[in-house]
């Protein structure tokens, strides 16, 4: 597999009707000498004089934003995602330090900016998606940091120049109609003895048994299959990975996923049965996630 020329067929996206007046937007930002936190806000400040109603404004043109917050320079953008719920359940189970890293699934990068005071050696994102990378471009146009972003998905992820050490593989598998095989390609990009963090949906159980929705599952079209914790752990062992732990298994609230003015559209709230939080519109569990981490055999 060429992955240049898939780079450079993909660079092309950014000229999508779209996408390109975000890119002009994106090019005509000041440049902002700036202080940087990476806490449970992505949060960025400067002691110059800046234009924040431009600022504003392009960040505005890239809604919907899904993973955060961040903080711009006093602007808050209120994700749909409380995303350092995630992040700090697994920020004690790693060490970056050094190491070859990547977020396969990384929307606009936020856990990525969040790693970066892990000093880990390399740090790539993985995410086919012409709008995430362009979030991810505004927000490190500030930041000014070395994270390479990728056009790329999972399936391009065996064939990549460097093998990890630790990979991130956040809210993917239920959007992937192989998973084992999914779960094999992640595999063939860590190194043996490397380290695999991933949550996905789950279903109550202690039996071999998975959902599969008929059309959609809280809404969401692109749900495959949804495993029981015995099932999860079956396809990482089919998969190549050992020492298989469950980190946490946690029902998904409204504390972490919510409808913002940053999105403008549906979340959580309307995706569950309104007379019966424990289930979703379709009828079938509402949403838990179990977060697992694994090493490669």
């Amino acid at each position: 597999m060429n992955l240049d020329e898939i780079r450079l067929e993909r660079q092309k996206w950014m000229t999508w009707k779209n996408i390109k007046p975000l890119r002009v937007a994106l090019d005509e930002l000041e440049d902002i000498k700036t202080q940087c936190s990476f806490e449970d806000t992505v949060k960025l400040t400067t002691e110059q004089t800046i234009n924040s109603q431009k600022i504003q404004e392009v960040a505005k043109q890239m809604m919907p934003w899904r993973k955060g917050p961040f903080d711009l320079f006093g602007l808050f953008i209120d994700t749909e995602w409380q995303s350092f719920l995630k992040y700090n359940l697994l920020e004690p189970y790693f060490n970056l330090k050094g190491k070859r890293v990547a977020d396969v699934g990384c929307n606009n990068g936020y856990y990525m900016f969040r790693m970066l005071k892990h000093e880990p050696e390399l740090l790539v994102g993985f995410d086919p998606s012409a709008l995430y990378k362009t979030q991810f471009d505004f927000i490190n146009h500030f930041v000014k940091s070395d994270i390479k972003y990728e056009l790329l998905g999972v399936e391009h992820f065996p064939f990549y120049e460097h093998k990890f050490d630790t990979v991130f593989c956040l809210g993917v598998l239920y959007h992937r109609s192989d998973p084992v095989g999914m779960m094999k390609d992640l595999a063939k990009g860590i190194e043996k003895g490397g380290e695999l963090f991933l949550d996905t949906f789950i279903i109550d159980g202690d039996d071999d048994m998975c959902l599969s929705p008929q059309k959609t599952y809280s809404k969401i079209p692109n749900i495959y299959f949804v495993p029981t914790v015995k099932v999860l752990k079956n396809w990482c062992e089919r998969a190549g990975f050992i020492n298989i732990e469950v980190l946490a298994i946690i029902p998904t609230t409204e504390e972490e996923q919510r409808s913002t003015p940053w999105i403008e559209g549906q979340s959580l709230e309307n995706f569950l049965d309104p007379d019966d939080s424990t289930k979703t519109v379709e009828g079938y569990p509402a949403p838990k996630r179990a977060y697992i981490k694994a090493t490669r055999k």
